[in-house]
């Protein structure tokens, strides 16, 4: 029964740590509520676009990065808006960041 227990202990770090390889250096299409990290979560000291995606009760903030993105900026500083956002999706520490290569309001 220990060994079982092992087992699965070990089968659920390793798919959690594919899992995470398999997102890195992924092309992505977004779509959620677009904000300020700063302005509007009050999560960061500087103002950065963020998308936040709702998949059921969890959501996920992507922290999005690049000359589209900051371009985009006044559309999300000091309110919100869904939006579509295509990049390069990397892990940094915790945060899940996009290097933006398409960014628009959501239709």
């Amino acid at each position: 029964m220990k060994n079982l227990i092992k087992l699965l202990a070990a089968a659920t770090i390793a798919s959690g740590i594919l899992s995470v390889q398999a997102d890195d250096g992924k092309n992505v299409k977004l779509t959620g509520e677009g904000t300020c990290a700063k302005c509007g979560l009050k999560t960061a000291d500087k103002c950065q676009n963020v998308v936040q995606v709702k998949n059921g009760d969890k959501t996920t903030t992507y922290y999005l990065t690049g000359d589209v993105s900051q371009a985009f900026h006044k559309n999300l500083c000091s309110a919100t808006a869904k939006v579509n956002v295509e990049g390069n999706c990397t892990k940094d520490g915790d945060k899940l960041v996009v290097a933006v290569t398409k960014i628009e309001a959501a239709k």
